[in-house]
């Protein structure tokens, strides 16, 4: 799908998770420049020819946006990330890179200023597994501090700890920014028609697919064997006073917290499932839960400190055994209802209300929605390459072969999928289309109310930009709203 007046939208969501990090650093005011070359003791950029004396370019500062300075190596750094995902070299230049990131700073500015609330454990749990990651990838702690220029890990950590911190003040002042905004049908048909007939926007192929989910059932007596486990855990916890958070690292089956000893941050707006959250918010510090249920499994779990509305938990989950008997008759009963419904016994959709086991598709007859979209609708060039690989050779109205599948944690299941509609490739049609529309035409009026809300706080705002960037257009903006 392509839509000429709304490139910048995706462009968006790249710099948020790329900006870098700011540095402290001395700079000429005049120019940036050091005339002498025996007197540069920072690392120079580029090297000039002027009036017959070799000037070098130190990393000067580009910019300043509130408190925040942002460096010429800044930029650089963002041009290397974005060649490296491909971004158009148009998009790339010195003066886009430089609006990004003094977009986000002025974002991150007045978050701070409007006091938004970001969770401080979960930035740095965020930094440690992106250090783990590095680790994983390039083999070393040396190559990842060759990489950033710094002498020890702890620096990589406060870098890469600062870059996460503006990351995430950036993307809660622009939520609130957006929050509330909506579209009526009418804008939504206005928009449409303001669309000029040939950049009005294609869609690629697309299908509606819907799934049925059979798990393996498991036994009461693995269930209590989980049970037990987890109360000799909190035994050993509170009786002899062994730590809640080696026994997470060690033997927690939730791959995405185990490397931090089971923490987790949360409030109660946050996407944890509702047991999860009752056991955080009716226990007090240092207390531990009894195990519990959720659809992940069973859990204990500690509150380990209460900020506020905030609450800082551990937990353990561990998953019952599933028995090879299980599994067979788990497969067994998935095979017998794909049979019934080629059969015509049953049609999919009530085969997946009354057998399937995912809830969340259930209901609606084990149709999938797409979460990027929020509609059923799914691009064939933008799918899950997993889901895509089982559906792409299917007619409408087919169902594919029994599929076992098994997920990060080892729990497996069986699936049954369908095309329930196919989509071609077409140019957007108001009436057909309608949810789609409606979102490019949420993400334009958002966006305007994101320049709107620009151009009313750089006015409160300490900006300073470099001579060599005043004439980037939009600086000249920027420049106009401070007058």
């Amino acid at each position: 799908m392509t839509l000429k007046p709304f490139n910048y939208i995706g462009f968006v969501l790249f710099f948020l998770f790329t900006l870098p990090g700011f540095a402290q650093v001395i700079v000429d005011e005049k120019d940036n420049l050091i005339k002498e070359q025996d007197s540069v003791k920072e690392t120079p950029l580029k090297v000039e020819a002027k009036d017959n004396k070799v000037r070098l370019k130190i990393d000067g500062v580009a910019a300043v946006v509130g408190k925040y300075l942002i460096i010429d190596s800044d930029i650089q750094k963002l041009q290397l990330d974005a060649k490296q995902q491909d971004i158009p070299e148009s998009e790339t230049t010195s003066c886009k890179m430089l609006e990004r990131i003094m977009d986000s700073k002025l974002f991150a500015h007045h978050a701070i200023q409007d006091s938004l609330i970001v969770s401080e454990e979960m930035i740095m749990s965020r930094t440690e597994q992106q250090i783990a990651g590095l680790i994983e990838q390039v083999g070393t702690e040396e190559r990842i501090l060759e990489f950033y220029g710094k002498e020890d890990i702890d620096e990589v950590k406060n870098e890469l700890y600062e870059q996460n911190l503006q990351r995430s003040l950036a993307e809660e002042m622009q939520g609130s920014i957006v929050d509330g905004v909506e579209v009526t049908p009418e804008e939504t048909r206005n928009f449409f028609e303001s669309i000029p007939e040939d950049e009005k926007p294609y869609f690629g192929d697309e299908v509606e697919v819907a799934q049925i989910v059979i798990e393996p059932q498991v036994g009461e007596e693995q269930i209590e064997a989980v049970k037990a486990r987890l109360n000799e855990f909190r035994r050993e916890v509170l009786e002899e006073g062994k730590a809640f958070a080696t026994r997470a690292v060690l033997y927690s089956e939730d791959e995405g917290s185990k490397k931090t000893g089971g923490k987790y941050t949360l409030t109660r707006k946050d996407q944890f499932v509702k047991e999860f959250k009752d056991a955080a918010f009716s226990l007090n510090e240092g207390e531990i839960s009894k195990p519990f249920k959720t659809e992940f499994g069973y859990h204990i779990l500690l509150v380990e400190k209460i900020r506020g509305q905030q609450v800082d938990v551990r937990h353990i989950l561990l998953y019952p055994e599933v028995t090879k008997e299980a599994v067979d008759e788990a497969k067994e009963k998935a095979e017998k209802i794909k049979e019934a419904i080629e059969n015509g016994d049953v049609e999919f959709a009530e085969a997946a209300r009354e057998f399937s086991n995912e809830k969340e598709t259930r209901q609606n007859g084990g149709q999938l929605i797409n979460s990027a979209t929020g509609d059923k609708r799914f691009e064939l060039a933008k799918m899950d390459t997993e889901l895509y690989s089982r559906i792409y050779n299917l007619d409408e109205g087919e169902i594919s072969r029994v599929i076992k599948d098994e997920d990060r944690s080892g729990k497996r299941s069986f699936k049954i999928l369908t095309v329930t509609k196919k989509i071609e490739e077409h140019q957007a049609d108001f009436t057909k289309d309608y949810p789609r529309i409606k979102e490019l035409a949420l993400k334009q009026k958002q966006l305007k109310e994101i320049e709107r809300w620009k151009s009313i706080k750089v006015k409160d705002t300490y900006v300073k930009i470099n001579a060599e960037y005043k004439e980037c257009e939009f600086a000249k903006k920027w420049l106009e709203n401070l007058q």
